[in-house]
């Protein structure tokens, strides 16, 4: 059993506003704070070890700590899993051994991307409400997240649904259900929306050092032009946003881009291609052809490289 310190007692707090927290890290930090700030109460913060759970409870400023499972989340009357999706399973089984059928009409919702809320099948079986509250949002070490505008996937039980909404609607965020066998192509656009900008992103960087520029330079003037595309795509659309030399066409420019890319790690290659594909599959007119003329530009595997290029490493 799990141990906490507290002086607080489940008739201090109205159940129905109370959140339970299992977790430690940057999500259930930032999510915590904020809903505290929006009229909450955190209670039990549970994480494996004591020093991790009075951080967090310093960061969410509110709540007590707890080391390891422990009842005491059965005080609040929802509880809200922010751990690794690894562990999603574990953690499921064990709180539905400690809680038994004190679960019943509990909310328990978890926030993973990937998994549905079919991981906290156990906790159903006990009675709990389960759902998924996933928010499409970065969250940083330091910096508390933003939450107003941010758009929610949600899916589960309808009586998790409810709360899960009133949930988001004081945090200033939007909500969209999603379909539960879909969540990996969700949380995949995620990826791509985000993950990969930042490794494009740095590409591009290390490319403009190696001509010549600051990493400060390089970096000012590539969000500059990132912000003005997604600026544009936000206003246009993506055709109408869509730039660079396969927009219009410019294969002998694709053709430079390549041969530049050899002396580099053979990823560099291997993204350009596939980008470059995936850009005239979605984007353009005639995807067909536009593939067919990039097989004379782009070889199919990327060659090894023949040495790195100055700022590349």
């Amino acid at each position: 059993m799990g141990r906490c310190t507290s002086e607080m007692s489940a008739a201090d707090e109205s159940i129905n506003r109370a959140i339970a927290i299992v977790g430690a890290g940057r999500v259930a930090r930032g999510l915590g704070a904020r809903l505290r700030e929006a009229g909450w109460s955190i209670g039990a913060v549970v994480a494996r070890r004591m020093p991790s759970a009075r951080a967090a409870v310093r960061a969410i400023r509110g709540g007590f700590p707890c080391a390891g499972p422990s009842r005491r989340v059965l005080d609040a009357g929802i509880i809200l899993l922010a751990v690794p999706d690894d562990a999603l399973a574990g953690v499921a089984s064990e709180l539905a051994r400690i809680g038994g059928d004190d679960l019943r009409r509990k909310v328990v919702v978890h926030t993973s991307g990937a998994l549905s809320s079919s991981v906290l099948e156990p906790l159903g079986l006990r009675g709990a409400w389960t759902g998924v509250v996933h928010p499409m949002q970065s969250f940083g070490l330091r910096t508390r997240p933003r939450l107003e505008g941010v758009l929610f996937g949600i899916e589960g039980h309808p009586q998790a649904l409810r709360v899960i909404r009133k949930m988001v609607r004081s945090l200033g965020g939007d909500t969209a259900r999603v379909q539960a066998a879909r969540k990996a192509e969700y949380h995949c656009a995620g990826t791509f929306a985000a993950a990969h900008v930042l490794a494009s992103f740095e590409a591009g960087v290390q490319l403009l050092m190696a001509a010549g520029m600051k990493r400060r330079e390089a970096t000012r003037a590539l969000l500059r032009l990132a912000r003005q595309v997604l600026d544009n795509q936000e206003v246009l659309g993506p055709r109408a946003a869509w730039t660079g030399p396969l927009s219009r066409g410019d294969f002998a420019t694709i053709a430079l881009h390549w041969q530049s890319l050899a002396h580099y790690p053979p990823e560099f290659r291997a993204a350009y291609a596939g980008m470059t594909r995936l850009a005239a599959r979605l984007l353009a007119s005639a995807p067909e052809e536009v593939l067919a003329r990039l097989e004379s530009v782009l070889p199919a595997s990327a060659a090894a490289p023949q040495q790195r290029a100055a700022g590349s490493a």
